[in-house]
């Protein structure tokens, strides 16, 4: 079964109204019809300008950072997804590690998230992955395995049918050290055995499932050939022009 290749930029807390401009412009007049569909996540200062520049670009698509878990209210400082689907989100981030680490979110509330932005038509790109002593102690494949399970197995199998899953390695983000293309290809296949176990092969098999740790143009190909890579979040690289553009001509 074919699955969507996605390469997704995430540019964190970079890039002030201008800069966002110019980057999706750059990135947009460099894509013309790329192997993958192309996903731009900047701040929330950033969404609706760029969505004015990719607008017409039937394969970039606008993601945010973050939503919150309610819908409305007296929340000061957040951001509601309904907010964020008025200026063109299509896809939001859940769970990223930086999100879990710095913000406390549980395996909990991103199942809220999930059952949130799923209700209202979006896609959530669901972050997972370990620290660096989880992997030293090799038990990594468990730790995934209960983020899954406590933030996405109560979905029907339609329901996850429509989201797709980003594998990020905690001890490879901004470190410059990057998960081995076996190390990144064997946790995509547990993640795919696990999604088979749950639900159907079927199931498994449609996922589109990211990797996310310190991507570069050096090393993009070498990971998307994997059979269970389908693409990347991509953070650092994303920030250059050129670089994401290189790594979306990697597939």
């Amino acid at each position: 079964m074919s699955r969507q290749l996605i390469a997704a930029g995430n540019w964190k807390m970079n890039k002030n109204y201008e800069e966002g401009i110019a980057l999706a412009q750059a990135i947009s007049n460099a894509v013309q019809e790329p192997e993958a569909l192309v996903i731009l996540t900047p701040p929330f200062t950033s969404l609706s300008s760029v969505f004015e520049v990719i607008r017409d670009k039937k394969s970039i698509k606008l993601a945010a950072q973050n939503c919150h878990v309610e819908k409305k209210g007296a929340f000061t400082g957040e951001v509601s997804i309904d907010m964020l689907i008025s200026v063109g989100v299509e896809y939001i981030l859940v769970g990223h590690s930086e999100r879990r680490a710095y913000n406390q979110e549980s395996n909990e509330l991103l199942a809220r998230k999930v059952d949130l932005i799923l209700s209202k038509g979006l896609t959530p790109i669901f972050c997972c992955g370990e620290a660096l002593d989880i992997r030293e102690a090799g038990t990594h494949i468990d730790f995934v395995a209960n983020q899954l399970q406590e933030s996405l197995f109560h979905l029907s199998e339609e329901a996850f049918r429509r989201l797709v899953i980003a594998y990020e390695p905690i001890w490879a983000i901004g470190t410059g050290v990057t998960a081995s293309p076996e190390q990144a290809q064997e946790m995509h296949q547990n993640i795919r055995r696990l999604i088979a176990k749950q639900y159907s092969v079927d199931t498994a098999e449609g996922t589109t499932i990211l990797y996310g740790g310190s991507v570069k143009p050096a090393n993009a190909r070498d990971l998307f050939s994997k059979p269970d890579v389908d693409g990347g979040l991509v953070g650092g690289a994303s920030l250059k022009p050129e670089d994401f553009v290189e790594i979306i001509r990697s597939f």
